[in-house]
């Protein structure tokens, strides 16, 4: 039998719960019932299916497999909102999720606040470790989700004819000039990539996909000391960067024709700004001489690759990035703009010497394919489908966004997407070879 965690440590992990979901509440608390409806592309939820999706991890994952006498809230969310655990039988489509108007919003928050209820409960005893586990991996998940619903509201109000605003916020500009883009150079040689095993054992955590540790001899290279912002970005569009095949790998040059791309998503011709351009955000549309110093972000892989070619370096692998975040800044990046800065869109790099825009701001696209690493283990039993089953056709990014949660974030964490995906806070740092 699996020893049970001590009650503090118990006690600090309701702690953690109860501030994340009521994170999750708190950003939807702007949002009409009507806004949490919305799924305006193939890649997003409605946010009232993430509020009851997110519960759903808990009732499946925890409760109903440590807590003899629990009682699902309704018999049918065990189906329903499912995203993509085939091994727990059939989900709805994910493209019919808008249709959801039944089980209606109040129902949700009840279904919240019954599991919510089961696990306070759960958490005033002694909790065997894989419990404990199971609710850690949930509050990641739930973290995850947060992000998403930003993303996923920013599009449906993008789209929406009226372009409302998540928050209103002034608009004013954006006076932090970006530093000159200079390099950082480093010679890692043969050096360890993934988390190391911590001794406190249970309690520290990562996804599956970031271990185990392993050596990867990593050639001399440098990378940019920031991300790379909306006004150099402006200058490849100007100089026909959409038009030029020889920047473009050949999938990217078919999906940009296929889907007209001309502009990162959300950046708008507007004849009436000193620019040219307006750029949606969650505070509405902004002038893009306004926020022209800030990082760019909403592009795709596509476009970080053929931004790179075109000024004749590339981008970072994911472990070059690796070694530069964790022997470049502290782990975490405290002084980074993350969720809880509040900003909810990228700012300027400040002028302190070395990295910056490590963490928060936008997700860095990579030029690492997803893959597991030597001697990858998925989870055992469903929760192997957590990332395993994606390692396939996928891109690898770094780094967070600037609407990623504070905790969620670290050197070794991995994020990935298709490479035509531009809904999230992607953007780029550049790279380049060093000679041995």
């Amino acid at each position: 039998m699996a020893p049970a965690a001590s009650l503090p440590a118990v006690t600090t992990l309701l702690t953690r719960y109860n501030a994340i979901r009521r994170a999750t509440t708190h950003f939807c608390a702007p949002l009409s019932p009507e806004d949490l409806m919305v799924q305006s592309c193939p890649e997003a939820s409605p946010v009232k299916w993430h509020l009851a999706h997110t519960t759903w991890f808990f009732e499946t994952f925890v409760l109903r497999e440590h807590v003899a006498a629990y009682k699902p809230f309704h018999p049918d969310f065990y189906w329903l909102f499912n995203s993509y655990y085939n091994s727990l039988g059939d989900m709805p489509e994910k493209k019919l999720r808008a249709s959801f108007s039944r089980p209606p919003l109040d129902a949700i928050l009840r279904y919240r606040a019954h599991v919510d209820a089961a696990i306070d409960r759960f958490l005033q005893q002694p909790v065997v470790e894989p419990a404990i586990q199971r609710i850690t991996l949930g509050l990641h998940h739930e973290q995850q989700h947060q992000e998403l619903i930003a993303t996923d509201i920013k599009h449906a109000f993008f789209t929406n004819p009226l372009h409302p605003a998540y928050l209103e916020a002034p608009q004013s500009k954006n006076e932090a000039i970006a530093p000159p883009l200079e390099w950082s150079s480093f010679s890692p040689g043969l050096t360890q990539i993934g988390l190391a095993t911590d001794p406190a054992g249970i309690y520290a955590f990562a996804f599956d996909n970031e271990t185990p540790r392993h050596p990867v001899y990593i050639a001399p290279f440098a990378l940019a000391n920031r991300l790379v912002t909306c006004s150099e970005y402006l200058a490849f569009i100007d100089q026909n960067g959409y038009e030029r095949p020889e920047l473009w790998l050949s999938e990217g040059w078919t999906t940009m024709r296929a889907e007209g791309w001309h502009a990162p998503l959300y950046w708008q011709r507007d004849s009436n700004t000193k620019s040219g351009w307006r750029i949606y955000t969650l505070h509405g549309f902004q002038p893009l001489e306004h926020i022209s110093e800030t990082p760019v972000c909403h592009l795709s892989y596509f476009e970080a690759d053929a931004y790179a070619r075109w000024t004749a370096h590339r981008l970072p692998t994911e472990f070059e990035w690796e070694y530069a975040a964790t022997h470049s800044v502290p782990a975490g990046g405290t002084q980074a703009n993350l969720l809880e800065s509040g900003n909810l869109h990228p700012i300027s790099a400040s002028h302190a010497p070395g990295l910056q825009q490590l963490f928060g701001d936008t997700w860095e696209w990579t030029q690492s394919g997803y893959t597991g690493y030597p001697g990858y283990k998925p989870l055992p039993g469903a929760l192997g489908e957590y990332n395993g089953k994606f390692m396939s056709s996928q891109v690898v990014l770094r780094g967070g966004s600037c609407v990623t949660p504070a905790t969620h974030i670290r050197p070794t964490y991995r994020n990935f997407f298709a490479p035509a995906t531009r809904w999230q806070f992607s953007g780029l740092r550049l790279a380049k070879d060093l000679s041995r």
